[in-house]
């Protein structure tokens, strides 16, 4: 079983929630993952999601071992294919940061191990699980909540999207034109969203995307890879700023945030520091959060 997309955590997310609900509350004892080992493979930075997984597997008993390109043989030329049959032989299961969704994809297809995407491009389902698992600490039942996104179609508002389809939640999303998330994405999660009575919708107004929202949730305007068009995206996501003036028309909504923020651009000090912001206790939730979803590939 791999996850490389969120809706890989179909029929299993309220299950997932119970367990990091319980490994919250310290009910781990600390050996559910002893001799079992993780293989990190990351080809872009990352803070959140290495710490967590790594500590993850430490607080289960077992180990996770960081792997860089760099240091790889996949990064001198072995195939893809061959790196993923080599690793099943030593692992028992594997993280990947990758660059392309593709490569993941390939990688889980001769892997015999689970694979779990860290992040690709174009979807990064562990962030959004947490970030669900936070909502129901706040508000209990997901189901008819809104989700109001501002900012880049990227690949966290993919999986949040999606995400929301699925648990029958009201997601809204703002971005500028030529800046929303990809129609395949949004394709699959208005099939997602006819089933579980969700509503989807894409905007290019910041402020009729929040209205009402019981969260209002942003994220960086220039990705990992994007640098060379940072310019031109500072100035199409000047008016998206996640900001006081922008909450009048929330004023019930939790602020929320995957990091590292650019604090001053898409979101205010005064927004993030205040009392609307839950953005450590999602930090802290990615870590519970993974715990359960190793627990539920691995144990």
């Amino acid at each position: 079983m791999h996850i490389l997309s969120f809706t890989d955590f179909e029929g299993m997310v309220e299950e997932l929630f119970e367990l990091a609900e319980r490994l919250k509350a310290g009910g781990a004892k600390g050996d559910e993952l002893r001799n079992r080992s993780l293989a990190m493979i990351f080809e872009k930075a990352s803070t959140r999601t290495r710490v967590s997984f790594e500590v993850a597997m430490t607080q289960l008993g077992g180990h996770a071992i960081y792997l860089s390109p760099r240091e790889m043989q996949m990064g001198r030329g072995e195939s893809i294919a061959d790196t993923a049959r080599t690793l099943s032989r030593y692992v028992d299961a594997v993280l990947i940061r990758a660059r392309r969704h593709e490569d993941v994809e390939e990688f889980a297809r001769h892997a015999e191990v689970p694979v779990i995407n860290g992040l690709t491009e174009l979807e990064h389902p562990c962030q959004a699980l947490s970030d669900f698992f936070t909502m129901r600490e706040l508000r209990g039942e997901l189901s008819g909540l809104k989700l109001a996104y501002v900012g880049d179609g990227n690949n966290v508002c993919h999986s949040l999207m999606l995400g929301s389809a699925m648990l029958g939640m009201r997601f809204s999303c703002a971005s500028p034109e030529g800046y929303e998330p990809r129609q395949e994405v949004v394709r699959k999660a208005l099939e997602l969203a006819e089933r579980s009575g969700a509503s989807i919708e894409v905007l290019h107004s910041p402020e009729q995307a929040v209205e009402g929202a019981d969260f209002v949730y942003t994220d960086v305007w220039v990705s990992m890879g994007q640098e060379d068009e940072e310019q031109e995206r500072l100035r199409r996501f000047r008016s998206f700023q996640l900001n006081s003036e922008l909450l009048r028309h929330a004023p019930e909504a939790k602020v929320m945030h995957c990091l590292p923020a650019k604090r001053g651009l898409e979101i205010t000090d005064e927004v993030m520091d205040g009392s609307a912001s839950v953005v450590w206790q999602q930090a802290e939730n990615r870590l519970h959060v993974q715990k359960a979803i190793l627990l539920k590939l691995l144990a």
